[in-house]
């Protein structure tokens, strides 16, 4: 079987479990790819955790290293791409990781064109500045389901029990929901808050490399973050959290200490010891993202569209 054939002279038809960040580019690569493409999701692009993403490309809570860095730097290509079409949400912009203590340069590190140190803020030891992709998820998520549909794939909102059947191939991009689908217990939810406030005249981004702490401008507002809870399930917005986040938000950014609260937002990385990313008969699982998800869509899509193709 092929990429342009199921073994009875059509095109691979798959079915792609997941509509967050991981599901759509999985299905946009494979449409590319030439083969037929249905995803089935039991929450749409909106609602799904991926929209709550600060979505700052930088490697979170995502192993293994060697595989993570890889496609972390495929994505940084396609994204910087795709910053050149407003439509898609995507913005290079430059920004600083300040660090507590002197550290030497990271992991990914080769995946960023530049990388210089710079004069940190009071109370860290160091900071270095780079541009990196800065991704509108409302956007982007409209974007990839806008592409999905032009390219001639479907989208069905649908709460499986189960790996669907029927297709030559299924892709898992289930996320959280791998526990059930693929029967993984190793999937816990991480629960990452964050509190949008309006623009007050930010154009970089700011990220304290010791922890989730974050500030990240966007077009019509600032997402501020955060909170890194394993097993914390709740959805709900703690106030008492709110106000932790913007207190040590203020450390990077005091200027943030008299920003207008628009909202709060709530989601659950879906994090595991590894990715899983690999082949198992006809399944395709690309699963257990962690913080990472949008970081390592486009990487994670072109592995996933040569194990589908290699079928």
């Amino acid at each position: 079987m092929t990429s342009e054939s199921n073994g009875h002279g059509g095109p691979t038809r798959v079915v792609v479990v997941g509509a967050g960040v991981v599901g759509l580019t999985c299905a946009v690569r494979l449409l590319e790819g030439g083969h037929r493409v249905d995803v089935l999701a039991r929450d749409l692009p909106r609602e799904t955790t991926s929209v709550v993403a600060a979505a700052l490309w930088y490697p979170y809570r995502a192993e293994p290293q060697e595989r993570t860095a890889r496609w972390a730097a495929t994505s940084y290509q396609v994204f910087a791409g795709l910053a050149d079409d407003p439509a898609t949400g995507v913005r290079m912009l430059p920004g600083t990781e300040a660090l507590r203590w002197p550290a030497p340069d990271p992991w990914w590190r080769s995946a960023v064109p530049a990388l210089e140190a710079t004069e940190p803020p009071d109370g860290y030891a160091g900071a270095r500045r780079f541009t990196t992709p800065v991704v509108d998820m409302a956007v982007h998520l409209d974007w990839l389901r806008g592409r999905l549909l032009k390219l001639g794939g479907t989208l069905t909102r649908l709460n499986l029990r189960a790996l669907p059947t029927g297709a030559d191939m299924v892709v898992n991009c289930s996320g959280i929901g791998a526990r059930l689908l693929a029967g993984d217990l190793s999937v816990v939810p991480v629960r990452g808050q964050v509190v949008h406030v309006a623009p007050f005249g930010l154009d970089e981004w700011w990220l304290d490399g010791d922890g989730p702490t974050y500030v990240v401008p966007l077009e019509d507002h600032v997402v501020v973050g955060g909170t890194d809870e394993e097993g914390e399930w709740s959805r709900t917005p703690s106030p008492e959290s709110a106000r932790a986040i913007l207190e040590r938000a203020a450390s990077l950014v005091p200027s943030i200490a008299d920003a207008q609260v628009l909202r709060h937002r709530v989601g659950l990385r879906p994090a595991r010891s590894t990715v899983r990313l690999e082949r198992d008969g006809r399944v395709v699982h690309c699963y257990g993202h962690g913080g990472a998800g949008v970081t390592l869509a486009w990487g994670c899509a072109a592995e996933v569209a040569g194990l589908v193709s290699g079928a």
